[in-house]
This record gives structure tokens, C-alpha cells and sequence, in this order.
């Protein structure tokens, strides 16, 4: 088992497939990216992945992630999603969805039953202005197209003030009639995204504005939930919201990532990483470096914040973009 010194477990992997994407969402892509940024130099390969994959397996890990960037836009995705298939973990995915038809029977072949789709607006308009590009009925599409097939399907909605806080009814309104959880995230600071306190529309704010228009009861949280979940009686959907600035999860948290390039980050915010992969192209065994890792962590959000957001100075935090790091 994986533990920190605050006698966390950690079981679940997440690992980015690429650090591109077909969308350009700014608080996750940098405003002004960098020549180079996007080289592939020093990216897992196939076998890579596998082989530290393998490694967490080893170590109590039951639970990988695939992320990105978009993860269904490297060319090799479905190779790794194969080989993935073998070890004894629940294999889930988040996507922006635009490719999910192409990749459908991969998913059922790999055992993948859960799809988190990420999604910021229900209206085209807004959605291209905010995305970037005009892939918003396919997105419709390919949500309708898994939940025909049986998938468990989450909608990640990043919720920013000034910009589609107005929509958090709304989302819960297509809980209605549709089997689908809405996870409300709050805006969260990472290196290019232009993060304020200002633009944080937090956990109260969303259920002050949902109970305007809906009775809702509270669901039970598992011990390492990052969502508080609700459902609106009669509604076969739910709703959710990650409070990540105005009420962090940490003392529940079971999750360590793995960047495209290999570095292990033991918290999203982290400010260290661990060169993995350098490590295992050399030959070196990745076992002590992992376990180190996890009991490196620091007991509340990567040990940077240790304020409430609305005094937080975003500038002084040191981390990569949320597109490099992995969603």
C-alpha cells in the first residue's frame, strides 16, 4: 500500500496521455503558450506507460484514470487503452468527447464503463467561445451515444463567474430526464489561466443559486469523494460540485498523477514532482521513488495555499498548466 504520513491510502492513478488537445479552454490550456510546449521528446511511450503502470498495480493501486489534454487525440491511445484492459483496475476515462464515437468499441472492449465528459456550457454559442471551436453537437452526441450503450456518464463543468455561473440550474435541469451526474468544479489557479478570486463561483453560491428553482437532498459522500452529491427528488441524474477552493477535500484524498513527460506529482498543486520515467530509462528501480513521493505529501493542497482563496495571491503559486499536468 501507498501511504503518507497522514496515513492516507492511495489506490488511484491518474495518468496523462498527452498534453494536447483540439480545444482550447483557457482555464485549462496557458493564454500565451510558449514556443515548444507541446514537444514530444520526452513523453511515456506505449511501453512505458505500461511498464509503470504495471509498477503502480504492484504497489495497491485499483483505480487509473486516463487523461490529457485530450487523451483520444494521441494517435496510440487505443493501443494503450489495450494494454491497460490486463491489469486488475477499474479503467475510466475523462474526454472532452469530441472523438468518444470512434472509440466506443474500445471502451467496451477494455471494460471502460465510466466516462467523465467535460462540458462548461449547454448553449453552442458560448460553447465555442469558451472551447474554442465549434464541437458542441458532437459533444451532444456522443453523450446520447454512451448512455445508449449503458456508460456511466459524469459531466465535468467548470464553473466561472462572469462567464457560465448562470448556467448551474440549467445543468441541473437536464438532470431530469437523463441518468448523468453534473460535477460543478471551482475555478482552480494554475500556471497561464488567468485564475481571480473574483471569478470563483463557490460551493454555497452554486446551491443558494440551484435552491432558487429546486428542492434538492444531500446523497452520501464515500470516504474519498472529491464531490458533495445531491439529486433533485424524481430526477434520474444527480448533481455534485467540487469545492476545491471554498472547502478542499484533502483529508480524504487516495490520488496520485503521472504527467505525460512521467513526472508523479502527489497533489494536483503540488510544487515537486519526481522524474519517473528518467529514472526508468536509466535502468533505476522506480519503486523507492514512488513510494517517496506519496510520503512527501503534504497534508493540505500541495502545501501552497494555507489561506482561504479569497486571499490567495495565485502569483506566488508554483505549478505547471492544468493541460500539463493532466485533467
Amino acid at each position: 500500500m501507498l501511504t503518507d504520513t497522514f496515513n492516507r491510502i492511495h489506490d488511484y492513478l491518474r495518468i496523462s496521455l498527452t498534453d494536447k488537445c483540439n480545444l482550447r479552454c483557457t482555464y485549462c490550456n496557458p493564454v500565451d503558450l510558449p514556443k515548444g510546449y507541446f514537444s514530444q521528446a520526452n513523453k511515456m511511450s506505449v511501453d512505458e506507460i505500461d511498464t509503470i503502470a504495471g509498477t503502480f498495480v504492484q504497489l495497491g493501486i485499483n483505480k487509473i484514470r486516463l487523461t490529457g489534454g485530450e487523451p483520444l487525440v494521441r494517435k496510440d491511445a487505443k493501443e494503450i487503452i489495450r494494454r491497460l484492459s490486463k491489469y486488475p483496475v477499474e479503467l475510466v476515462i475523462t474526454t472532452n468527447g469530441v472523438f468518444v464515437h470512434e472509440f466506443l468499441e474500445t471502451f467496451q472492449n477494455a471494460g471502460i464503463r465510466s466516462v467523465n465528459v467535460s462540458l462548461d456550457t449547454l448553449k453552442r454559442e458560448r460553447n465555442a467561445l469558451i472551447t474554442g471551436r465549434n464541437e458542441f453537437d458532437r459533444v451532444l452526441q456522443n453523450i446520447s451515444l454512451l448512455l445508449k450503450n449503458n456508460f456511466q456518464v459524469k459531466i465535468n463543468t467548470v464553473i466561472m463567474k462572469g462567464t457560465n455561473e448562470d448556467e448551474v440550474p440549467g445543468f441541473v435541469e437536464w438532470t431530469k430526464d437523463q441518468p448523468i451526474q453534473v460535477r460543478f468544479i471551482e475555478f482552480m489557479p494554475f500556471d497561464g489561466n488567468r485564475w481571480s478570486k473574483e471569478k470563483v463561483f463557490s460551493q454555497d453560491e452554486m446551491l443558494q443559486l440551484i435552491s432558487q428553482r429546486f428542492d434538492f437532498i444531500k446523497q452520501k459522500d464515500e470516504r474519498h469523494d472529491t464531490t458533495k452529491k445531491y439529486k433533485v427528488p424524481g430526477h434520474k441524474g444527480t448533481f455534485a460540485i467540487i469545492s476545491a477552493m471554498s472547502r478542499p477535500f484533502c483529508s480524504g484524498c487516495n490520488r496520485l498523477r503521472l504527467t505525460t513527460d512521467g513526472k508523479m506529482k502527489n497533489c494536483l498543486f503540488s510544487k515537486t514532482e519526481v522524474d519517473i520515467l528518467g529514472a526508468l530509462r536509466k535502468g533505476s528501480d522506480i519503486v523507492p521513488l514512488i513510494q517517496q513521493c506519496v510520503w512527501d505529501k503534504k497534508e493540505i493542497q500541495g502545501g501552497q495555499f494555507g489561506t482561504t482563496y479569497k486571499n490567495l495571491d495565485s502569483s506566488k503559486i508554483s505549478n505547471r498548466s492544468m493541460i500539463n499536468i493532466g485533467g
